[in-house]
């Protein structure tokens, strides 16, 4: 807030949430957290959030041939069987996705561009647990399995370090701790023998 003879105004850039709403906190610092990482050169890798958009239009449109099929119900029970069935099983498949590749996961990169050793991208998650003030931020590899992955990093703060009474997020406080976890990932780790 900047004040200006007596009156006070908001500057348009601050990012402002609900206090009271962890969603509206956690939802706000997550987008912050993708600027962040995209301001150091990463690009944000989409193929996970497309194929479960692909599998949630699936979904959709066999609700749609079950909705409106032109027969009444006694005449096609066969065919909406065969609808629940396939409705049952990709959404099967959409929460299978969901749980062992994403994880509570909300951004994917790829590779930093000109890195020699460093082949896989960021997998970035967090948590703010419901009736909690305290954020988690984890960074590790998109594919762990990779011979360049690094170890996972991961920072937990109290969300009152970075808001202020009014809800507007400092952002300079935040950044710092997020560009120090994106450091002390990047950072050469030296295994052990």
């Amino acid at each position: 807030m900047t004040s200006t003879n007596g009156t006070t105004t908001v500057t348009k850039n601050q990012k402002k949430a609900n206090l009271l709403d962890h969603h509206s906190i956690k939802h706000l610092l997550d987008e912050s957290v993708s600027e962040i990482v995209k301001s150091r050169g990463y690009s944000e890798d989409v193929r996970m959030s497309n194929i479960r958009l692909l599998i949630g239009s699936i979904i959709i449109i066999i609700a749609l041939f079950a909705q409106f099929y032109n027969k009444k119900f006694p005449e096609n029970k066969n065919y909406l069987i065969a609808c629940i069935a396939l409705y049952v099983i990709f959404n099967g498949i959409l929460h299978l996705v969901i749980y062992t590749k994403e994880k509570n996961a909300f951004m994917f990169t790829y590779p930093p561009p000109g890195s020699v050793y460093n082949n896989t991208g960021l997998m970035i998650s967090s948590k703010l647990p419901r009736f909690s003030d305290m954020y988690t931020l984890t960074i590790a590899s998109a594919d762990a399995k990779s011979i360049s992955a690094k170890p996972t990093v991961e920072f937990t703060k109290s969300v009152t370090e970075w808001f202020t009474k009014d809800g507007v997020l400092v952002e300079g406080l935040f950044w710092k701790d997020v560009e120090d976890l994106v450091n002390d990932y990047s950072k050469e780790h030296k295994k052990t023998k």
